[in-house]
């Protein structure tokens, strides 16, 4: 399964958004050899975004093209179906409740078998979430320490289409998102017409 690896600091400086989520990731953004002076083409600020786009949700082309086209032909603006349906992928969604610190470390959740569906287990990352599902961390991986702490201090994003029970370490979609409640800095109309080109 082919995953991103590249070193993620130097990603979030080039595109000048803390996508990773790191605390110090940005640490180094302000220093002058990073300060590049140069003209910013139409197409380069399209491709910017889409590269946003992807980073932030730790995905790689050929899924972000799929997902692309999956919105084109839902109802709705493209740009907001695209974030919606990304949103709602289920390591995003075990990123956002808190028991990971990085869609990285949610991502390996997943594949590992450490997360249930509905009290089923599943080990695909790009599942599609519907509202109603609940997402639970596996009995046996409570007594994880790295994972307690997570969840239980709070780390996960407070976002009003997620509901979690910290009794039984577990997090509810109420709803679809809304674009404006999706925490991410992306302009998604610029990446709408990156794939319109």
């Amino acid at each position: 399964m082919a995953t991103r690896r590249g070193p993620r600091f130097k990603e979030c400086r080039r595109l000048g958004v803390n996508v990773c989520g790191h605390p110090k990731a940005m640490n180094r953004a302000g220093a002058p050899a990073f300060n590049k002076r140069r003209k910013v083409s139409e197409y380069s600020m399209q491709l910017t975004e889409k590269q946003k786009v992807k980073a932030y949700y730790g995905i790689l082309e050929k899924q972000m093209a799929r997902y692309y086209r999956a919105a084109e032909r839902s109802k709705g603006k493209t740009g907001d179906v695209l974030l919606q349906k990304l949103e709602c992928r289920l390591d995003n969604m075990v990123y956002r409740i808190g028991f990971a610190n990085s869609i990285r470390l949610a991502r390996q959740q997943v594949t590992h078998g450490h997360i249930l569906v509905n009290g089923k287990k599943l080990s695909i990352p790009s599942y599609a979430i519907q509202p109603g599902d609940v997402i639970t961390l596996r009995e046996k991986s409570r007594s994880n320490e790295l994972f307690r702490t997570n969840f239980l201090e709070g780390k996960g994003f407070a976002v009003p289409y997620l509901e979690r029970d910290f009794n039984a370490f577990s997090g509810t979609l109420t709803r679809l998102p809304n674009r404006e409640e999706i925490p991410v800095e992306v302009n998604d109309q610029l990446v709408v017409e990156y794939y319109s080109r």
